[in-house]
C-alpha cells in the first residue's frame, strides 16, 4: 500500500468538546484502496475522528483531506458532493423508519444522482444483492433484525457509488455468527468495489478480520500504525495490553 495515493488525510486534528480535549493532534493517511481499522479505548475518539471525514464534526484545529479536496473548510452547500464519494454505516443504522428498505436505499439516489425511477430500482436491488438480502424491498426497518438493518444501511451507503466507505462500530450489539458476517461482507465490498473503508471498532477479532492496517488511536493521537502481527509483535504497550485483553493477540501471532 505504500505506493498508492492517501484517499484520506487526517493532518494535525484537534477536537474538543467544552474542557473535554478529545483529539490532541491526529495525524493519519489512509491509502486508496485499503481497509484500516482505527482501534482505541472507550472514549478515545475513534467515532468524532470518523465523522470529521465527510464534515458531521468540524475540527477545532487541523485539515482532513479526501481525495484531494479539504473538506474541514467546506461550506454546507458543497458537502454533498465529498459525501457521495464516502459513503457511512452508522452505528445504530440510522434508517428512516417511515420508509420501507426500497425507499431507505433509493435515498440518496433520487436527491442526487439525476437517475430516472427505472435506473434507481436497478440499483438498488444490485445493492441489496451486494449485501445479499434479495426480496426485502417492502419491509419496514421495524421488521428487520440487527444484522439485516446493518445490511440494508450498508446498501444505501453503497448505492451512489462511493470510492470510500466509513464504519461506525460495525459488529456492536450483534450475535458473533451475525458479526462474522458483516466482517466477511465488509471484506468482500472492498474486494469486489475497491473501496477505500476506514473501520472504528472496539472489536478486535474484528478488526483482525478486515483490517490491512491498524491504527492505534490513544489520548487523543495516533501512535501507531501498522498491521496487526506488527502491533503485537512491536506495537507500543498500550496497544500490546487491549489486544491481549480483547482476546486478538494470540491469533495475531500466527499470520
Amino acid at each position: 500500500m505504500t505506493n498508492a495515493a492517501s484517499f484520506i488525510r487526517y493532518r494535525g486534528l484537534h477536537k474538543s468538546f467544552g474542557r473535554n480535549h478529545v483529539l490532541r493532534g491526529v495525524d493519519l493517511d489512509i491509502q486508496e484502496g485499503e481497509t484500516v481499522v482505527i482501534l482505541g479505548g472507550s472514549g478515545s475518539g475513534k467515532s468524532v475522528l470518523l465523522k470529521h471525514t465527510i464534515a458531521l464534526l468540524h475540527p477545532d484545529e487541523g485539515e482532513v483531506w479526501v481525495d484531494g479536496t479539504e473538506v474541514s473548510g467546506l461550506r454546507e452547500d458543497a458537502l454533498p458532493e465529498v459525501r457521495l464519494k464516502v459513503g457511512m454505516l452508522f452505528q445504530a443504522s440510522a434508517l428512516f423508519d417511515s420508509m420501507n428498505v426500497y425507499d431507505n436505499v433509493a435515498y440518496a439516489l433520487r436527491e442526487h444522482s439525476g437517475l430516472d425511477e427505472q435506473a434507481i430500482s436497478e440499483r438498488v436491488h444490485e445493492v441489496l444483492g451486494h449485501v445479499e438480502l434479495p426480496g426485502v424491498e417492502g419491509l419496514m426497518p421495524a421488521a428487520l433484525s440487527g444484522g439485516m438493518r446493518k445490511r440494508v444501511a450498508l446498501a444505501r451507503a453503497i448505492a451512489p457509488h462511493p470510492r470510500g466507505l466509513l464504519y461506525d462500530e460495525p459488529t456492536t450489539g450483534l450475535d458473533p455468527i451475525t458479526g462474522q458476517a458483516i466482517n466477511a461482507l465488509i471484506r468482500n465490498l472492498q474486494r469486489t468495489l475497491r473501496v477505500t473503508s476506514v473501520v472504528v471498532t472496539h472489536d478486535i477479532l474484528s478488526a483482525r478480520v478486515v483490517a490491512d492496517r491498524i491504527a492505534w488511536l490513544r489520548q487523543g493521537r495516533v501512535e501507531f500504525t501498522g498491521t496487526m502481527a506488527e502491533a503485537v509483535r512491536g506495537g507500543p504497550d498500550s496497544l500490546r495490553q487491549f489486544l491481549g485483553a480483547g482476546g486478538g493477540a494470540g491469533e495475531a501471532e500466527r499470520l
